[in-house]
């Protein structure tokens, strides 16, 4: 078995086996059985880090072996700098929020390990796909354990919310999966990602192509206007499923983007990237102007992620090597912020069982500790220079102005708007005097809470100062998709 197979199935069985063996009355036996497989599944992804070869846009790590013979799908795997990183990615997350999740949930908690650690697998199985079928079947085995995790252990409209994500995400991947049958006839008989991405294809079928990838990934990105279902399921998810949602799964869109939309429907990638150029700036400025008006902090940091992710979008399309590659390093820095984040929502959560940003104040006094560590986070969600958050954001405005100064003048204006609802939070949830007896009460973090803060804290910063080991990688593979994205291949 290769090391990717290694990183998809490791996490699945330890999860099935929870589902299978695990039982309420052996919580703590649970716990960390999840969390050895959860370090298991980390571990078998470093090496591919490892033995990555850079300077080529190959495909690495590559295996394949048939699957369903008759229709020539295979099980196909490999990754390239564009995917590389979203795979340890996924499984360091996994192990935070198992960390996160050791006291909070006290119900069902097999089941809900059991769910994370499959959902971990299915995710990198998306990011190391390289046959359409395989890609699709990861793609929506997601929605199941996810689904569950919102429904079982969410808040009071959790019922309402797992319909919702389930729904908006699945009614868009039907359009793709139309489209995969389409050029699987258009290919004769083949599933193979790599093969597509060479089909000479009409302007109207591009076109037609090009709409129905998006209305799969667009909702999962989720770009303006499909975001709605986002804030609802954000503020009924527990807070693991919150970090997940925005750290991994929203990604699963913006890479979908990159793998199916620009290399197969090239010249219609271009002939609409006005359109998505638009949808982003407006994902970025209005959508962070509605980040400052919220008073629940989960439904602020969801508000802020499309945000965010718009950066991920624009970068995308406007077709430079700096762009693009600034997009790339967006997604992983984005995930450890926005995991961070919506961690600490739930550290306070856990204390007080409250959201609401007039419900708190003066946190300070109370956690020095963890203020300092939110502090860190919210300066990276700013997009403060020697943070993750910088990092991207920053190559992508660059890459804006370079391409439009008024397009690269509104991308920046997002920098105004992140540090005015990010640092206002703050404000009125940690400074100042305690703001009632509930906060005067409160215990600083203990150990495993601060031992998840300080991993995060660990890789905001790294990234942050330290960036080459995340830029290097994708070099080959940007410069090779935007070579592939600039040849015509109208028939």
């Amino acid at each position: 078995m290769g090391l990717l197979s290694l990183a998809i199935w490791t996490p699945i069985v330890f999860g099935g086996v929870l589902l299978a063996l695990g039982r309420d009355e052996q919580a703590g036996m649970v716990r960390w059985i999840a969390l050895v497989g959860a370090l298991a599944g980390l571990a078998v992804t470093l090496p591919i880090y490892g033995g990555f070869e850079l300077g080529t846009s190959a495909m690495q790590f590559v295996e394949k072996s048939p699957w369903i013979e008759r229709f020539h799908i295979h099980y196909h795997l490999g990754v390239d700098g564009i995917s590389l990183w979203l795979v340890p990615l996924t499984a360091f997350i996994t192990v935070i929020v198992v960390l996160a999740s050791w006291e909070a949930i006290t119900e069902r908690v097999h089941q809900y390990m059991g769910a994370f650690l499959i959902l971990s697998g299915l995710m990198i199985g998306v990011f190391a796909s390289l046959d359409a079928m395989l890609f699709y079947v990861f793609f929506e085995a997601t929605l199941i354990p996810m689904y569950l995790i919102i429904g079982i252990w969410g808040g009071p409209n959790k019922i309402y919310a797992a319909f919702k994500f389930f729904l908006y995400t699945l009614l868009g991947s039907l359009l793709m999966l139309v489209a995969l049958i389409y050029l699987y006839n258009q290919a004769g008989g083949s599933f193979d990602l790599l093969t597509w991405h060479k089909l000479p294809l009409g302007a109207t079928a591009q076109t037609l192509l090009f709409f129905a990838f998006f209305a799969a990934f667009a909702v999962k990105v989720p770009m303006w206007p499909v975001h709605t279902w986002l804030p609802d399921v954000h503020v009924e998810a527990p807070t693991g499923g919150s970090a997940v949602l925005a750290a991994i799964m929203l990604k699963l869109g913006a890479y979908g983007f990159l793998r199916f939309s620009m290399p197969i429907a090239p010249d219609a990638s271009h002939e609409w990237a006005w359109l998505m150029i638009a949808l982003s700036l407006i994902a970025v400025v209005y959508v962070g102007l509605v980040a400052m008006v919220q008073q629940d902090m989960k439904k602020l940091v969801a508000y802020s992620s499309v945000a965010h992710m718009g950066f991920v979008t624009l970068g995308f399309f406007i077709f430079n090597d700096l762009g693009m590659a600034g997009a790339i390093v967006q997604m992983i820095a984005h995930g450890f912020v926005s995991a961070a984040m919506f961690l600490g929502i739930g550290v306070l959560y856990d204390r007080v069982h409250s959201r609401q940003i007039a419900d708190y104040g003066g946190v300070v006094n109370t956690m020095p500790k963890f203020a300092a560590f939110a502090l860190l986070f919210v300066m990276a969600n700013c997009g403060l220079p020697g943070t993750a958050g910088f990092v991207g954001e920053w190559m992508v405005i660059l890459a804006a102005v370079k391409a439009n100064f008024w397009i690269g003048l509104a991308a920046a204006s997002a920098l105004i708007f992140g540090a005015a609802y990010s640092l206002w939070m703050f404000k009125r949830v940690y400074l100042g005097a305690p703001g009632n007896d509930h906060v005067k009460a409160l215990l600083d973090i203990n150990a495993r809470e601060f031992l998840v803060m300080a991993l995060l804290a660990v890789a905001v910063l790294y990234m942050g100062v330290h960036p080459k080991p995340f830029t290097d990688v994708m070099d080959g593979s940007v410069a090779e998709l935007l070579r592939h994205v600039a040849i015509s291949k109208l028939k």
